[in-house]
């Protein structure tokens, strides 16, 4: 009986983490939104074979509701500003080569200044469709009403089978990226006590600079996680998330920056003492012991940042604050050696200033209080920007939460 429950305790886990991949669920949702959208147009459309219903909601159900519901406006009005502009041109010219090529010249202008963004081909191809054929009033209505009845049934898919939130996706991915950063950073810190080749400098040269496309794609899975908030009735803060997201990526993306240049400094230094060692014994480990000390501290900025606010951070602010603490007195003996250093031997005095500067930069993008500032700052913008945006529905947001408290108040008097 135990062997029992442990197979369908695992099966279930499987399934719940199936449900949790981008694709599966992309799959299964346009699948059933394409079969149901085609069923409802076999009812209404006078057309034998509605497929423009299934092919609309293919297109439309995407992976979150903000994009459903974008995408099937869009959607829409391109096919109606297609089929528009093929009954113009069916009422003065009809069908000739030449017609054809003003009417993609003129469809393309049409999607372009309607804003539909991607789907501005499709004002091209509607109305080429509906100019291509004989009974053209039918066909246009038929066109435009398969098109909403697709569009509604994507966007109605995803109202009934919610569609999941991808944050825990992007900050799977904003941690992975940190830990990325840290591996480089001990690597380099490793290389740095002893001899370091000028060759091998550059190879983690080459490593910081292929951060840039590792930023690209958490920035993609970042993207679709502050869209899957917009509009979802199962988020609360949903712009506290994408805020706290948004500028912790923002923050690691300078420390990849700052990275890269601490790399090709170290490059520089290696070229200038071949064959000699970096740095010598003593301020290599000092080296190696800072730079392992701030890929910690990158490591638990990430997962501060991912962390549901809903929940208690204090443990990860506590422990980046002792992270950041010790790799800053870290920083200040290295900065003490590397000044008795250059004392002896100025030589190089400008590269150890840009080591120390750099690590500096870090610790301070990653500093408890530069967060706060940032997130505060950038709170601010967020609702200044929807306040102006949508004046009206800011004042009625207003008005709500003011009633809300009137109705608390005499509450809290009675008691």
């Amino acid at each position: 009986m135990r062997d029992v429950r442990e197979v369908w305790a695992a099966g279930t886990a499987q399934v719940t983490k199936w449900r949790q991949q981008p694709v599966i669920v992309q799959s299964v949702r346009s699948a059933a939104a394409a079969t149901v959208a085609y069923v409802v147009a076999l009812h209404f459309s006078p057309e034998a074979a509605p497929l423009t219903a299934p092919l609309t909601a293919l297109l439309v159900v995407q992976v979150t509701l903000y994009a459903t519901l974008t995408t099937g406006i869009r959607r829409v009005n391109a096919v109606v500003a297609g089929v528009l502009v093929a009954i113009g041109f069916s009422a003065l010219v009809g069908l000739t080569w030449w017609s054809l090529g003003l009417l993609i010249l003129a469809a393309l202008a049409v999607g372009h200044l309607v804003r539909v963004s991607e789907f501005v081909p499709e004002v091209a191809i509607s109305a080429m469709l509906v100019l291509g054929v004989t009974r053209i009033g039918d066909t246009a209505w038929a066109r435009i009403l398969e098109t909403v009845i697709g569009a509604v049934v994507g966007l109605g898919c995803n109202l009934l089978f919610a569609p999941p939130v991808w944050v825990g996706a992007a900050g799977e991915s904003i941690e992975d990226l940190a830990r990325r950063m840290r591996r480089l950073m001990r690597r380099v810190g490793d290389e740095a006590a002893g001899r370091t080749e000028v060759a091998v400098a550059a190879e983690s040269l080459h490593e910081a600079r292929r951060l840039d496309h590792d930023i690209v794609e958490v920035d993609a899975a970042l993207k679709q996680a502050e869209d899957s908030l917009r509009l979802n009735p199962r988020v609360r803060e949903g712009l506290l998330h994408r805020v706290v997201l948004r500028t912790g990526l923002d923050t690691l993306e300078i420390c990849t920056v700052v990275l890269r240049v601490l790399t090709r400094t170290l490059t520089d230094l290696a070229k200038e003492r071949d064959p000699e060692p970096l740095f010598e014994s003593r301020i290599g480990e000092v080296f190696e012991q800072l730079l392992s000390e701030v890929g910690d501290a990158v490591v638990s900025f990430a997962v501060l940042v991912t962390t549901d606010v809903s929940r208690s951070a204090e443990s990860a602010e506590s422990r980046l604050a002792h992270e950041l603490t010790a790799a800053t007195a870290t920083r200040d003996k290295l900065a003490q050696l590397l000044l008795e250093e250059v004392q002896r031997d100025a030589h190089q005095w400008q590269l150890y200033g840009a080591v120390v500067t750099e690590v500096t930069r870090m610790l301070d993008e990653l500093d408890m209080e530069h967060r706060s500032h940032r997130l505060l700052e950038e709170l601010d913008r967020c609702t200044r920007e929807q306040r102006e945006r949508m004046p009206r529905l800011d004042r009625l947001g207003r008005r709500l939460r003011r009633a809300r408290r009137n109705r608390k108040a005499p509450a809290r008097r009675t008691t």
